[in-house]
């Protein structure tokens, strides 16, 4: 009998919190179609990937830092200041080509991710502190580097444009940047020993510490990755606007966040996966893209976005037993 229910039941991985989330995006799809049939287009889903490939690629290095019982205020600071460093070596010496700038733009967003790192994990301080205060400093050097002046476009090199508009199969290089990120990132956390001692540290950090992890160092770990990505962002986010300034992505730390919470990462750690931050950060994407499209007031489109990630992130609550990644998980025999 209990075979026969069981037949009878879905299958396991359409009753995850991925799938509902799936459905809640392909359910926006469907109800901005008869609006706006165009928004459906094969090269109109494409841009909207491209719009959203740099919140997907934060919201992977937030994850990480969520799942250690974390959380990183300063992700979006990082990227302007390292932004605004990579734009000026550009523009006073653009025959260095791309490389350099790639390479800094990583070590620099990995430094400021562990200098927070190190503050959490040496000195105790809880990282909502220390990164609330890292995101003042980060803000403040921009200005400083800068002069409260903006690099624009007729100032960075054609290398330095070019590289996040190369199309691949119909793609952006933006788009593969951010697609490539979650494919290493699900393969770090699901495959690698490191990777489950992130789950293992901010699931039951007394038990990590017994089993002979660290929890200090993986949170500090977490913090550098998520740094380096954020300084990977810095370069990709001026190149594809084609712009550097004092407030450049000033608040999208929390649309970051916002994504992690929506894609089912818990910010009591231990809980996240790499599809629902993905599809966490679609699900704002397209709200992002069509309320214009359907008339909504733009003084209203903040007041609608915030409604329907309230509801989202209620909805998608209701599941978070049923899809928490444990550590030692019971296989069938």
């Amino acid at each position: 009998m209990r075979e026969a229910i069981a037949r009878m039941q879905p299958p396991r991985w359409l009753r995850t919190r991925e799938a509902g989330l799936l459905g809640l995006d392909l359910l926006l799809l469907a109800a901005i179609a008869p609006v706006f049939p165009a928004f459906l287009r094969p090269v109109n889903l494409a841009g909207l990937f491209d719009d959203t490939a740099l919140l997907i690629l934060l919201a992977l290095g937030e994850m990480l830092v969520l799942l250690t019982r974390g959380v990183d205020l300063s992700i979006a600071a990082n990227l302007a200041f390292t932004g605004m460093v990579v734009a000026l070596l550009n523009q006073y010496h653009p025959g260095l080509g791309l490389v350099p700038v790639l390479v800094l733009s990583v070590l620099m967003g990995a430094a400021l991710g562990a200098v927070n790192g190190l503050l959490v994990w040496l000195l105790r301080i809880p990282s909502i502190v220390v990164t609330l205060g890292t995101l003042s400093i980060y803000r403040g050097a921009v200005y400083l580097a800068s002069g409260g002046k903006w690099v624009n476009s007729n100032q960075m090199s054609p290398a330095f444009l070019g590289l996040v508009r190369l199309q691949l199969g119909g793609v952006s290089m933006l788009s593969w940047t951010a697609i490539m990120c979650a494919v290493l990132v699900a393969v770090f956390l699901r495959r690698t020993v490191r990777g489950r001692n992130l789950y293992a540290a901010g699931n039951n950090p007394a038990a990590a510490i017994y089993a002979g992890i660290d929890v200090g160092v993986m949170q500090g770990a977490a913090f550098l990755i998520a740094g380096a990505i954020a300084g990977l962002c810095g370069y990709l986010w001026v190149s594809r606007y084609a712009v550097a300034y004092t407030d450049v992505a000033s608040g999208f730390e929390l649309q970051v966040i916002a994504a992690c919470v929506i894609g089912g990462v818990s910010i009591s750690g231990g809980v996240g996966s790499v599809a629902g931050v993905v599809l966490g950060a679609l699900f704002l994407g397209i709200i992002k893209n069509a309320l214009p499209l359907v008339g909504v007031s733009p003084f209203l489109q903040m007041a609608v976005s915030g409604i329907v990630i309230t509801g989202a992130v209620l909805i998608n609550a209701r599941g978070a037993q049923a899809s928490a990644l444990r550590i030692l998980e019971r296989r069938p025999a």
